[in-house]
């Protein structure tokens, strides 16, 4: 039998390399067997990954179990967490390509037969299965699972991002300093990703819903004995999979990916999940635009809700069914003869899949809403179009009219925000924080909970060309394309101007003649880069725009 590895791994042509893995202490035995690149984002930073070095020990037992012989190598992963409301979430997405383009490299460069992906967070999720379309050998993604729910906070279980809540009603005399450093204290009570149903647990989802992960593998929390095993039986089938020859693109192709698009539809996933897919998609060469989105989350039901949405978590999810139990409900919409990495369909995973809490997971004859949690917008304003996440916003201001109110920055809103220089009946304009101008597109997590905190949730509404996590409520529309930055309007709206959030409609409206539009913008001026050395200068010039995925183009 043929794998990569054996090119540069026969005797006596190649004793260099093999002298090379002897000198590590690999034997013969090992180097008789498959080698298997285990990419490891473990670091001592971000919560989500802090516990995948145990997680990698059960993966390579799992691989020598089956044969294989694993090769460990590490990769970046930064937290949006803590890069958040400053200058360090400008490096956050562009790190998405850097992880993709570090696992091509170590896989290309060392021919190893197939990867275990072990990651959990935000960006790293989405790289690392841009570098599996890419490479296209067989590839599996592990996840470190969900931190559980922390202590009581506005009548649900805390989480991390009530402590940024909590901040404003800090500063307005709602809370006490010894309230909330208990709130510091017990709002995460272990690592993992966090437990609300941001990026980072959206992606570890859709992962799932692809096909590239385990199936029920994405919400088991940190601690449980189940994530461990899951980890041991991942090891165990890249070896099944390099030996059967099911590659990454077997897997990540059309209809898995249009399965995922359901998926997070059905569960209201986060809005960046457009922006991930689209990169996904464009690596396994599969054509996707954002209209697509729109189309599939029009005909999915809202099925699931979790924090944002509702008050139960990610932990909460897993144990009322998880990604197979709201599958099952929408396997009618779904192409069921998708593959999955244990080498059964969609169909066949979700066979004894049931539902735990029907309050939590409804039915698709009775779901939450009739649509998915996602929507995507276009107008004058927005030419190329916008998203926002209906799933997190209350019925009552899924239409919005307000005047604007413009920041150039996501500083310079926040400190008008913490200073309640934004009133009730306003809209938020919040620019050149998009892909080229940000650059890095930042998520406006910071303004959306300052807001929440303020008792503004409600009665404001945000938009903006940058992102948002997807733990926001309130409403707010993002990725306005084209950015502020490539001349879009978004770039010559005034204080005053009305601006009309329409989401039932798929409109976003700028109350300005098109004559005044095109006015403004003959008088425009591109501004200076923001960074003019070093990556992100590089990023600031590559990425395209939100509605392409902010991918970097790699294809001549």
């Amino acid at each position: 039998m043929f794998w990569r590895s054996k090119d540069i791994l026969e005797f006596p042509e190649w004793a260099l390399v093999r002298g090379l893995y002897k000198s590590m202490g690999y034997s013969d035995y090992d180097l008789s067997r498959p080698l298997i690149g285990v990419a490891n984002s473990w670091n001592r930073v971000v919560p989500g990954h802090y516990n995948l070095n145990l997680v990698s020990d059960y993966v390579k037992q799992g691989i020598f179990q089956a044969g294989g012989t694993p090769v460990e190598f590490g990769t970046i992963a930064a937290c949006d967490g803590i890069a958040q409301g400053h200058g360090g979430m400008h490096y956050i997405l562009p790190t998405r390509d850097l992880i993709a383009n570090d696992i091509e490299m170590m896989i290309g460069a060392h021919r190893l037969d197939g990867v275990v992906l072990l990651g959990s967070c935000d960006k790293i999720v989405p790289g690392m299965l841009m570098a599996a379309a890419r490479m296209d050998v067989p590839a599996i993604l592990v996840v470190g699972g969900p931190m559980e729910g922390g202590c009581e906070f506005d009548g649900r279980q805390a989480d991390i991002s009530a402590l940024t809540e909590a901040l404003a009603m800090l500063k307005t005399g709602k809370m006490t300093e010894a309230e909330y450093r208990h709130l510091e204290n017990c709002a995460g009570p272990g690592c993992g990703s966090c437990s609300f149903f941001g990026t980072a647990n959206t992606m570890c989802c859709l992962a799932e819903a692809l096909g590239m992960s385990l199936p029920g593998s994405a919400t088991i929390p940190t601690g449980r004995a189940d994530r461990l095993r899951a980890a041991q039986e991942s090891g165990r089938q890249i070896v099944r999979m390099i030996l059967e020859g099911i590659t990454a693109r077997r897997i990540i192709n059309r209809k898995s990916i249009e399965n995922t698009i359901r998926l997070n539809a059905a569960v209201g996933g986060s809005t960046n999940a457009i922006l991930h897919l689209l990169a996904i998609a464009y690596e396994a060469d599969v054509e996707l635009n954002a209209d697509k989105f729109e189309e599939l989350s029009r005909t999915t039901p809202l099925i699931a809700k979790i924090f944002p949405a509702a008050a139960e978590n990610v932990p909460d999810f897993h144990a009322a069914g998880g990604v197979p139990a709201v599958m099952k409900e929408i396997l009618p919409l779904l192409h069921k003869d998708a593959l999955s990495v244990n080498g059964k369909t969609v169909a066949e995973n979700v066979a004894g899949a049931r539902t735990m809490n029907p309050k939590m997971i409804k039915t698709l004859a009775q779901p939450w809403a009739p649509e998915g949690g996602l929507a995507v917008l276009r107008g004058n304003l927005a030419p190329n179009t916008c998203i926002t996440k209906p799933a997190a916003i209350r019925p009552e201001i899924h239409k919005f009219t307000g005047k604007a109110r413009c920041f150039d920055s996501e500083e310079a809103a926040n400190q008008a925000i913490l200073d309640r220089k934004v009133v009730e009946g306003e809209v938020v304009v919040i620019r050149y924080e998009g892909p080229k101008g940000g650059p890095g597109m930042r998520e406006m997590y910071m303004a959306m909970k300052l807001l929440f905190g303020q008792g503004l949730a409600l009665k404001t509404a945000l938009v903006t060309d940058g992102r948002f996590s997807g733990t926001n409520n309130g409403c707010f529309v993002g990725h306005i394309s084209p950015e502020a930055a490539e001349g879009g309007p978004l770039a010559i709206v005034q204080n005053g101007d009305p601006i009309t959030i329409d989401i039932p409609a798929r409109n976003l409206h700028l109350h300005v003649s098109d004559q005044e539009i095109k006015a403004r913008l003959a008088k425009w001026k591109r501004p200076e880069p923001k960074f003019k050395k070093g990556y992100l200068a590089l990023y600031s010039r590559l990425a395209e725009s939100a509605d392409k995925g902010a991918i970097i183009r790699n294809k001549f």
